[in-house]
């Protein structure tokens, strides 16, 4: 299988973190979206959207929305819980992440280190704050008491907001306010299958 991404963005590299957790063998396809290579006819074939991440199966079919490849990928592993209530915590929070976490987080992170905080974004880029902090003091309620956000191991869900939160800094969000998330992140990172953004780009 193929993924069609970008390192540093968190979507892509929750795909990559899980490849890594199940050992799954793929080729990772570099994409630069500044360079506008998702919108040329033969990346919108794959995907309409012309969005990073997608996943190119070996038969031809594609996916897109890296938590819809997450949960893909995961079936019948550890990292998706079998058990229904369970799976829809792992959806719950996921859901928290692209509609409650990533809006802020992740386009603040995107303004700073991606565009260098251009004049023109500033004040857009300031407006990403409250909302960035109350999505983080939701985790921290959660992490304040879980080792991790659903069940007692890790999940899709922590691979979902792990991508983002642990770089939230780069999007100006100062993590020393959340303890329990900070703690969270060294324990997510601690995993012996682990692999960091620095590292995945320089090995590809």
């Amino acid at each position: 299988m193929k993924i069609y991404g970008d390192y540093y963005s968190g979507n892509c590299y929750k795909l990559a973190l899980l490849a890594s957790h199940l050992g799954l063998a793929h080729e990772w396809v570099h994409v630069d979206i500044l360079a506008g290579e998702t919108h040329n006819d033969a990346f919108k074939a794959k995907n309409a959207n012309a969005k990073i991440p997608t996943l190119e199966l070996d038969d031809g079919r594609t996916l897109a929305e890296s938590n819809a490849i997450l949960n893909y990928l995961a079936e019948g592993t550890l990292f998706l819980p079998a058990d229904n209530f369970t799976r829809a915590q792992v959806l719950q929070w996921q859901f928290f992440e692209q509609y409650s976490h990533e809006p802020y987080i992740a386009v603040a992170r995107y303004i700073n280190r991606y565009l260098g905080l251009p004049e023109e974004r500033l004040e857009e880029y300031k407006a990403k704050q409250a909302g960035g902090h109350k999505a983080l003091a939701v985790m921290e309620s959660t992490l304040s008491k879980n080792d991790y956000l659903v069940g007692n191991c890790m999940t899709i869900a922590d691979i979902s907001l792990y991508a983002y939160t642990h770089v939230a800094d780069e999007g100006g969000f100062d993590l020393a306010e959340y303890p329990a998330v900070q703690a969270w992140i060294t324990r997510v990172a601690a995993h012996p299958k682990h692999v960091t953004m620095d590292g995945l780009a320089n090995t590809a």
